[in-house]
């Protein structure tokens, strides 16, 4: 129950923990910054439940290009595969940047931890079209300018699609229930569309698990948590109840019990 990773813990973040002078401790990524992460949930397992043509599909008049906000990318892996497929390119294709890709899609992902994003930056095959950056999505004070610069390049106010790709149980562990209710109306205010893929209850209790092996202190919420249980149901009900977005559907469940739940802005 390893995620990409995200912005965790209230006040000054402390420097990341996944790797130390003696290289990665396995499990000691308490925002979810694993730094292989890929290597135990391949993009393929998420990418593969999504229909071809999908941005066609939500967005058939649109002939501007589109902008795109992965939050907790990560080292990019997935962040690039779920380029490639939205934009119809195939893996061969990837490199060198096909001539006029980001006419159609341009991808800003980010990520709590600067080496992660560092790796993202180094491997990545669209440059022009992928932005990768070091942002701490919990810090309104740093995500504000920084989303609203990018924002202001292409003259728009908002995403078209955001993705948030097991994130959502480092935001709840680290922020609590309110620091969840926060950062989906964030997600909600920000994207006309909206991919969510929330981890599963058992995983919360997997990742306290992998601490206390570790000798490390509980994760400061997870034992006052109210919202618990069904989270994909919880999240769902919070995004259309309280945020303003509509369910639009699910795409299934990835091999490891992850939905992939599809939400519209009910705004847009």
């Amino acid at each position: 129950c390893g995620s990409r990773s995200a912005r965790g813990s209230g006040g000054k973040m402390a420097a990341p923990m996944s790797r130390g002078s003696r290289g990665p401790e396995p499990g000691a990524a308490p925002y979810g910054n694993f730094p292989n992460y890929s290597r135990f949930h391949p993009p393929e397992g998420r990418v593969s439940l999504l229909p071809q043509g999908l941005l066609r599909s939500l967005f058939p008049a649109v002939t501007r290009p589109l902008l795109g906000l992965d939050v907790g990318c990560n080292s990019g892996e997935l962040s690039v595969a779920l380029y490639q497929h939205l934009v119809g390119l195939q893996e061969s294709n990837s490199s060198p940047e096909p001539p006029g890709a980001g006419e159609e899609l341009n991808l800003l992902c980010c990520d709590i931890d600067p080496e992660l994003i560092r790796r993202a930056q180094q491997s990545s095959p669209f440059p022009a079209s992928i932005s990768f950056a070091s942002l701490d999505i919990m810090d309104s004070g740093a995500r504000e300018p920084f989303l609203s610069s990018y924002l202001e390049r292409f003259g728009r106010s908002s995403f078209d699609i955001g993705f948030c790709m097991s994130v959502t149980m480092w935001i709840h562990l680290n922020h609590g229930d309110r620091g969840l209710l926060e950062f989906l109306a964030l997600l909600a205010s920000l994207c006309t569309f909206l991919l969510v893929e929330p981890q599963p209850w058992k995983c919360y209790r997997a990742a306290a698990r992998r601490l206390r092996r570790l000798g490390r202190d509980d994760f400061e919420h997870f034992r006052s948590l109210r919202i618990n249980g069904d989270m994909a149901e919880s999240v769902t009900r919070i995004l259309t109840q309280e945020c303003a977005m509509e369910f639009v559907c699910s795409f299934g469940s990835t091999t490891w019990d992850r939905s992939l739940l599809l939400f519209k802005s009910t705004g847009a």
